[in-house]
């Protein structure tokens, strides 16, 4: 790998999981680090959604736009 020192084993390894694939070792790794990309971006949105919907004022801001929760409507009970 041009630039990159890695041991043999791990080598080995990458030149494995690349002929499973059916790829060349340079696009297997293409391909792992772009997945690795998309995995670490849905990490981050996945924290920045539950920090923002987590904060009442979110919520609160929310409801407002659009109609909170409809409160529940009991019927008159039978004595």
């Amino acid at each position: 790998m041009a630039g990159i020192e890695i041991d043999d084993t791990t080598a080995d390894a990458l030149r494995t999981l690349a002929e499973a694939a059916g790829l060349p070792l340079d696009a297997y790794l293409a391909q792992v680090a772009e997945e690795k990309q998309r995995e670490r971006a849905l990490a981050e949105g996945a924290e920045i959604f539950r920090r923002v919907t987590g904060a009442p004022e979110t919520i609160a801001a929310f409801d407002a736009e659009y109609g909170g929760p409809a409160s529940a409507q009991t019927a008159p009970r039978a004595a």
